[in-house]
Parts: structure tokens; C-alpha cells; sequence
């Protein structure tokens, strides 16, 4: 009789550690980051060879909880949130570039300059045009002051956010060192190792939505997480959790992984956050620096003509541009008054036009619009199609997210049909135990 007892008791402890598994599961549906937990129920069984006991099993356990993870799920959602975050977050600067190129309206000014200097040529004595062109040639120097500091803010923004994922990438690795730490410190098959493994696969997933990253799991589920793939410097180890550190050279832009000890790793992000940071970084320095050559272009252009030519009271051309020399985006008028534009060429007089006329030859064989032009489109042609790449991709990590969760989410209807079977084999276990106690007082009855 002690032995129905004990059937029925091992029962009723088993089943309260399904039930209790089961409604974790069902109080976590909506939870993305949980991963779906059973019980391992097995046999306890009455003894082996010879010396058995009992002809039946001493009743059943829940031996450990079983965790639904799927490694290559995993992976496979991984890389796809790694590529989707570096083309959105590169879109992002492409679009700050496009705003900052558009923001001084350059290429409509610089076609207003040369149509000024156009008209003047058709009556170079006009005092009414020769002060529309300067006027022109300023508004010039201030689209090019006001596209490059849009673009600097960019840049010094870009540099800002970069900062910050980089802080938080760090902070991810030692938040992951501490799952590590308690991963081999947990008793495996139990709902707190689970919770660990679940913990250590959300840090991992916000960890790749920064940078590629290459995951080795030991036995014990702790995580060696490399940046940049297999090869890569070490992020976090079993032991030891890595700083990540952005920085800024000129327009050079780089990531360092520093480890506790030892000497900062330079790597190259291919997926993430950073990576469409760094690109988009480049692609700034980039777009300035091609600014700084139009403007360098224009200003020795100009300036060259001016000192070939005479302005209108015959004396020899100035300098029409004042340019820095450490930022040639940064120049003014020099000229004074609209007198001290040379349109005549040198001796020719108060109604000669030629240096203006060589002039508008310029404007045609250095496509100054033409390459600020160029710079626009070329932008949005790529901003354009990191779209579509965008979109793509998207369908693509949304497909990852779904396999995913029919592999390790929360089914209610299957929790449903389990929690009912459990309750079942929990309310028979019962009984069992009311049998054998009704059972039981019936043989103490017995006179």
C-alpha cells in the first residue's frame, strides 16, 4: 500500500511541475525574447537484475526542463538583423547628406553666378549687372559656407550616436560575462538555466543589431562572441568582457575592441549599426571633400580670369574670391564694387567682354553645377536603391523571426492541449493517492 502511495504522490509532484511549466509558458506568449520550456518526465523504476523489489516502477519525475532552442534559428535571425541594421542606419546618413547637399540650394546659386556674369556680358558697362553679379558671387560663397556646416553637423552627430553604440555594445558584453558567470554556476535542466539561456540569446540578438558578430557556445551554454566574425577580435569570452571604442581622425573614422588586458583591435564591422555609421561616415567626409574641390576650383577659376583681365576703369583684375586654406568651402567676396569685375580682357577697353566670355567657356569645361549636380544624384541614387536593399531585407529577418518562433515560440493551442493532459494525469494521481488511503483504512478496518 506505501508503495501506491508513493506511485501516487511521485504523480502529483511530477504534474505540478508540468502544470507550472506549461502556465509559464502560456504567461509568456507574448514574450519574444522566452523560449518555449517542457518537462522531461521519466520512469523511476524499481530496482534492476535480480534483486528487484517491485515487479512495477516506483512512479514517475520531472527530471529536468527541457528548453526548445534552435542554434541555427538563432544564427540565421542573427545575421539577418545584423544586415538589416546597417542598411537602415546607412540610409539614414544618406538621407542627411541628401538634406545637407539641397540645404544652400549650391547648384541653383552657382547657375545664378554665371547667368549674372552671362548678362553683364551683353552690356559690360551696366553698373546694375555688374553689382547683380557680385551679388551673385555671394550668394555663391554663403551655399557653399551653408551646404559644408550641414554636412559638418552631420558628421558631428553621426560621430555622437557611434559614441553611444559603441558604449552600448560594451555595456552588452559585460551584461553577457555575467550571464556567463551564472550559466556555469546554475544547475542545468532547471527553469533558472533556461532563464539564462534566454537571457544570453536576447543579449546576443541586440548584440548583432550593432555588429556582425560569431557566436561558440562550450558545454556549459556560456557564449565566446567575436566583432566581425570568426577571426575577429574578442567581445566576451567565459572569462573576460572587451570595451568597444570609436574614434575619429581627421575624416578617418575607426572601432577598437580593448580588452581588460592587453592592446585595442581594430576591426571593420560588415553588419550592424556601427557599420552603416561608419560607412556613412565615409560617405560624409566624402561628399565634403568633393564640396572642397568644386569650391578650389571655382575660386582659382575665377580668380585666374580676374588677374588676365581689366575691370571697367582699365585698371588689371583682383582677386574675385577670398578662400581658406584649411577649408576652401569657406570664402567671401573680396571685390568691393561691381567697377572691379574684369569682363574685358587685358587693353580692351570698358565695352569688351571676352574675359567674361571665357568665363562662361569655363563654366562648360569644369561643370562646376554639373559636379555639385553629380554629388545629388549619385547620393540619391544610392540612398534609392539602400531602399530596396532595405526592403529585402526586411522580408527576409521578418522570415527569420517567424521560423524562429514556430521552432521555439509559444503555441497556446499546443499549451492548451497540454495544460489539459497534465491536469488529467495530476487529478488521477490524486486519486490514486485517495485510493490508497481509502484502501489502506479499509485493511486497519478489517477485525
Amino acid at each position: 500500500m506505501s508503495d501506491l502511495l508513493s506511485l501516487g504522490a511521485s504523480g502529483v509532484r511530477t504534474y505540478q511541475t508540468a502544470l507550472a511549466t506549461t502556465s509559464e509558458n502560456i504567461a509568456n506568449a507574448g514574450n519574444a525574447s522566452y523560449v518555449r520550456r517542457t518537462p522531461s518526465i521519466r520512469e523511476i523504476t524499481g530496482g534492476n537484475g535480480w534483486n528487484n523489489s517491485s515487479p512495477n516502477g516506483m512512479g514517475s519525475s520531472a527530471s529536468s526542463i527541457l528548453r526548445a532552442g534552435d542554434a541555427y534559428a538563432d544564427q540565421t535571425l542573427r545575421t539577418a538583423s545584423s544586415d538589416l541594421s546597417r542598411t537602415q542606419a546607412g540610409s539614414v546618413w544618406l538621407e542627411r547628406i541628401e538634406t545637407a547637399l539641397s540645404s544652400g540650394g549650391l547648384s541653383s546659386r552657382l547657375t545664378g553666378f554665371f547667368a549674372a556674369g552671362t548678362a553683364l556680358q551683353a552690356d559690360p558697362s551696366s553698373t546694375a549687372l555688374r553689382a547683380g553679379m557680385l551679388s551673385a558671387g555671394s550668394s555663391v560663397a554663403d551655399a557653399f559656407g551653408v551646404t559644408a556646416r550641414a554636412l559638418d553637423d552631420a558628421a558631428g552627430e553621426l560621430d555622437g550616436q557611434a559614441v553611444q553604440g559603441a558604449a552600448e555594445l560594451s555595456r552588452l558584453n559585460q551584461a553577457m560575462l555575467k550571464v556567463n558567470q551564472g550559466l556555469v554556476r546554475t544547475a542545468p535542466g532547471t527553469s533558472a538555466m533556461a532563464g539564462l539561456m534566454d537571457q544570453r540569446d536576447d543579449l546576443l540578438q541586440q548584440m548583432s543589431a550593432l555588429s556582425d558578430i560569431d557566436v561558440k557556445l562550450d558545454d556549459y551554454g556560456r557564449a565566446t562572441v567575436r566583432a566581425g566574425g570568426p577571426n575577429g577580435p574578442v567581445l566576451v569570452d567565459p572569462k573576460d568582457a572587451s570595451e568597444v571604442a570609436y574614434g575619429r581622425t581627421g575624416s578617418n573614422v575607426a572601432l577598437a575592441v580593448r580588452p581588460s588586458s592587453g592592446t585595442p583591435t581594430l576591426f571593420d564591422p560588415e553588419g550592424g549599426s556601427l557599420a552603416g555609421m561608419v560607412e556613412g561616415a565615409q560617405r560624409i567626409s566624402s561628399a565634403r571633400d568633393a564640396l572642397g574641390r568644386v569650391a578650389t576650383d571655382l575660386t582659382q577659376t575665377v580668380n585666374d580670369l580676374q588677374a588676365a583681365g581689366d575691370d571697367q576703369k582699365g585698371n588689371p583684375g583682383t582677386d574675385f574670391f577670398k578662400s581658406s586654406a584649411t577649408d576652401p568651402t569657406s570664402f567671401t567676396v573680396k571685390l568691393n564694387s561691381g567697377d572691379q569685375i574684369a569682363a574685358a580682357g587685358r587693353a580692351g577697353g570698358s565695352r569688351d567682354a571676352s574675359n567674361l566670355a571665357a568665363l562662361a567657356g569655363k563654366r562648360t569645361s569644369m561643370g562646376f553645377e554639373g559636379s555639385v549636380q553629380a554629388l545629388v544624384t549619385d547620393n540619391a541614387a544610392t540612398l534609392k536603391q539602400r531602399r530596396l536593399v532595405a526592403d529585402a531585407q526586411t522580408t527576409i529577418r521578418d522570415g527569420a523571426v517567424t521560423t524562429r518562433s514556430e521552432l521555439t515560440g509559444v503555441n497556446l493551442d499546443n499549451e492548451a492541449i497540454d495544460l489539459l493532459k497534465f491536469q488529467q494525469a495530476y487529478q488521477a494521481s490524486s486519486r490514486v493517492i485517495q485510493v490508497a488511503k481509502e484502501t489502506f483504512q479499509s485493511i486497519l478496518e478489517i477485525r
